[in-house]
């Protein structure tokens, strides 16, 4: 009985970690980007009308390449399993291997 709420608590706290990275986390990343972006453009992008900073253009460009990666990354996990393929991160980097089983 115990080992079964072990089982379940675990698969639980991962689907978990995965909503919220994947359904939360890429959301809050583009906004952080776009904020960042008014905050480098500044002038009528801000609230205050201040002189755009240049470190916000250069963290929005990472924001929204984090993004842009985590949709690819998503459309190829997709794609892949249409094709009867999986993606493996044994080598560090994602790379579309035959499916085992």
């Amino acid at each position: 009985m115990i080992e079964n709420l072990q089982y379940a608590f675990d698969g639980a706290w991962r689907v978990l970690l995965g909503g919220l990275v994947f359904g939360a986390g890429l959301p809050l990343v583009y906004a952080l980007g776009i904020r960042s972006l008014a905050w480098g453009s500044g002038g009528a992008a801000e609230v205050s009308g201040a002189a755009g900073k240049p470190i916000g253009k250069a963290v929005a460009g990472l924001c929204l390449a984090v993004v842009l990666a985590g949709v690819a990354l998503g459309i190829t996990i997709i794609a892949a399993a249409g094709f009867g393929k999986a993606v493996s991160f044994e080598h560090g980097y994602p790379s579309i291997v035959a499916k085992e089983g």
